[in-house]
Parts: C-alpha cells; structure tokens; sequence
C-alpha cells in the first residue's frame, strides 16, 4: 500500500485539508499522513469547512515532521513554499510534489469574508487531491 506525506509549515489548515481530501479519495487504497515543520494545533476552521463538505477531520492532530522520519513514504507533498524549501531528506526515495496553496488561516475581513477564504482553498485542495489520487494510486 502507497504511504502519503502531505507537509505543510504547522500542520493545522492546508495539509489537514489534504489529508483529509486525500484519504477520502483513496478510500483505502493508501495510508495518508499530515505533518509540519512546526506545529501549530488543528485549526478549527478547518474542521469546520471540511465538515461543510461530509469530511470529518476532527479527530485529526497536529503533527512534527520528526515523527516520521523513520517511515518510507512513496510521495511527499507539500502544500506550501516554505515547506518546500525546508522539507527534510528522505532515505525513503520518496517522490515529491509541490503545490503552494494560499493560506486561510491568513484570510482578515469578516466572518464571512474568512470562512469564504478557507472554503476557496479547501476547493482548490479538494480538486488538487482528486486529481492526485486518480494519478498516483
């Protein structure tokens, strides 16, 4: 079975979005990890507009990169820039993608100008693992 990374800089909006998407669109045929290179705790938003499309992340935790170096992945995504250029070497050989999402936790205005934000992305992310999936597993 194929492992997925999705690593994100801590681990609470996007890669909780794509983990989520990811393990929803691999319906089983994969194990899907989410992790950072800090951690920043599950944000709530998140959960919540994933709960807005029949996801349910709310189990989910907020997890260091160094939790996993010992695991050999078959891909590695990150969902942001910084990520990218600080994500650390695998022994595992695993392959790497790369999508720099906007970040929601960023989004300013109101409350529904935030949520709107957060929706667009998770969008964006829905369609990003879709098509990932289809792809690779």
């Amino acid at each position: 079975m194929k492992k997925i990374l999705v690593l994100c800089t801590g681990n609470s909006c996007r890669s909780q979005l794509a983990e989520g998407y990811l393990r929803h669109f691999a319906a089983g045929k994969a194990e899907v990890y989410s992790a950072g290179v800090e951690t920043h705790g599950v944000n709530p938003k998140a959960v919540e507009t994933m709960k807005a499309d029949g996801i349910d992340i709310s189990k989910h935790t907020s997890n260091h990169i160094n939790e996993y170096q010992d695991m050999n992945f078959d891909y590695v995504i990150t969902v942001c820039d910084h990520a990218r250029e600080v994500c650390p070497f695998f022994p595992s050989g695993a392959e790497k993608f790369h999508y720099n999402f906007p970040d929601p936790a960023k989004a300013t205005g109101t409350a529904e100008e935030i949520m709107e934000q957060f929706q667009t992305v998770r969008d964006m992310i829905k369609q990003y693992s879709k098509a990932f999936i289809e792809k690779h597993i």
